[in-house]
């Protein structure tokens, strides 16, 4: 009777990872989406703790359970709680990480059970010795801890660099070195499975090592335009090792959930390297927006001109049309309420408004989209580049707010530029461009713009939040 319930606890949770999955793809049903999903997750939880049993016997050592799920709920609701947006994309970064360990370790505990447990080992030399083990089983927890591994160092590097502790480095033949230390883990772990190797534990825990040091080196050379994308295949790599978790221990719900974030984390990968007109070797290969992309691509030459602020709510009081197109800098300045506030008053004044979104603005994917959620933007006024690019032609006004490299017609026309190709927002089939930045610093791909530079365009330079403020009291003084 436990058994059936416990299998009814598996299903409702499956069906709500589904369903919350589902949700997520539209932001006015995300959050209920997310609520779905942990309830099923609260619920598959509570199950296996109480109605989990193996050989006859339910779990024990209670204690040290609920102690962990404490601690974990505790740690979990105060960094939830006290996060920044801007640090958003770390903390994903962090906590897929902390995913890719646990499933680690969980192949680690198993390979220890199998050596332990099975009946066909015998002692050899100081060493275990394995004779016809359960190769599938083994199998899975190499996989488990292949990939898990290079999640979770890969994702720490990543979390470094979002928040610029870790600069991007490489060095010359770094790709043929990280392909070697690929082929030499698939290669200890086929002698593993397949031969009848004296130092299998030696063996196992060199390819723990060698699974760190690639996620480390997989991503150290990648560039800051490319993080995005790196971000969502790490994704990808947690699910895939929670769900070889799920195989191990025939939990349907593990296997569930694992499986469907690794296949959302690759569709997400494929679709984005899409938006970037880019293929996902390229990406990994490429190490586009490191610092080896700096100062590459035509000189450029000329100089810019500033706005003031009156002259700036002089042209959006009395546009027709006005499109914003919101960066990382907003987000830096926690400048999305003020925007909103802004979008309100130019509407009050019979300005339409609109907001333009690139599927890789920010550091992770749809962080502009989650920006002004916050701020309850409405997301009827988010475009998605295709038709926001068809809007630009009949824009009076375009409001850059600390974007960039998305926004860089270098993409187009300059083909020794490292950002060749990659489709972008094309801001100056606009009347007007106001660019807003706190410098004329390049952005995160280490590129100069030529939008700066051209004469439809405008800088306004500041703080997005104290500069929207500004900018704000001058429109409604009109």
């Amino acid at each position: 009777m436990e058994l059936n319930i416990l299998a009814l606890c598996y299903l409702l949770g499956s069906v709500s990872f589904i369903i919350g999955l589902k949700m997520l793809s539209n932001p006015a049903s995300a959050r209920k989406g997310n609520l779905v999903a942990a309830t099923g997750m609260f619920i598959a939880i509570v199950g296996t703790i109480f109605l989990y049993q193996e050989n006859g016997q339910k779990l024990h050592n209670y204690s040290w359970i609920f102690g962990g799920l404490l601690i974990g709920t505790i740690i979990g609701t105060v960094m939830a709680k006290k996060v920044q947006m801007t640090a958003m994309p770390e903390m994903v970064s962090l906590f897929n990480g902390m995913g890719g360990a646990c499933a680690a370790l969980i192949s680690i505990i198993e390979f220890k059970h199998l050596i332990e447990v099975d009946p066909r080992v015998f002692a050899h030399l100081g060493y275990a010795f394995f004779s016809h083990l359960d190769q599938t089983k083994l199998l899975i927890i190499l996989l488990g801890l292949i990939i898990g591994g290079v999640s979770f160092s890969g994702s720490m590097i990543a979390w470094g660099k979002l928040n610029g502790k870790i600069k991007d480095f490489s060095f010359k033949g770094q790709h043929i070195f990280n392909l070697l230390l690929l082929i030499a883990n698939i290669l200890l772990a086929a002698y593993i499975i397949i031969g009848r190797p004296e130092q299998s534990p030696f063996y196992f825990y060199i390819i723990i090592f060698l699974s760190l040091l690639y996620g480390v080196f997989f991503v150290l050379p990648i560039g800051g335009a490319d993080m995005p994308v790196v971000i969502s295949l790490l994704n990808s790599f947690t699910g895939v090792a929670a769900a070889c978790g799920g195989f191990l221990y025939d939990n349907k719900v593990m296997l569930t959930g694992g499986i469907l974030v690794g296949a959302a984390g690759t569709l997400l990968t494929i679709l984005m390297c899409k938006a970037m007109n880019r293929s996902l070797k390229n990406v990994l290969i490429g190490s586009f927006g490191g610092t080896s992309a700096v100062g590459a691509g035509v000189a450029i030459t000329g100089s810019y001109k500033e706005i003031s602020l009156s002259d700036a709510a002089v042209i959006m009081g009395y546009a027709n049309k006005v499109l914003i197109v919101p960066g990382y800098g907003l987000a830096v300045a926690q400048a999305q309420h003020v925007c909103h506030e802004l979008e309100k008053t130019l509407e009050s004044k019979g300005v339409e408004v609109k907001y333009a979104i690139h599927p890789v603005a920010g550091r992770m994917p749809g962080h502009m989209n989650v920006l002004l959620a916050e701020a309850d933007v409405s997301y009827e006024k988010l475009l998605e580049m295709e038709v926001a690019n068809e809007e630009f032609k009949t824009a009076d006004v375009v409001l850059v707010l600390g974007a960039n490299d998305v926004v860089n017609p270098a993409a187009k026309s300059d083909p020794a530029s490292p950002i060749y190709g990659m489709p972008i927002l094309e801001v100056e089939e606009a009347k007007h461009v106001i660019v807003n930045k706190r410098s004329m610093k390049p952005g995160y791909a280490g590129i100069e713009n030529q939008l700066f530079f051209q004469p439809k365009t405008s800088m306004l330079f500041g703080d997005a939040k104290k500069a929207l403020q500004d900018l704000l009291a001058e429109i409604r003084s009109i």
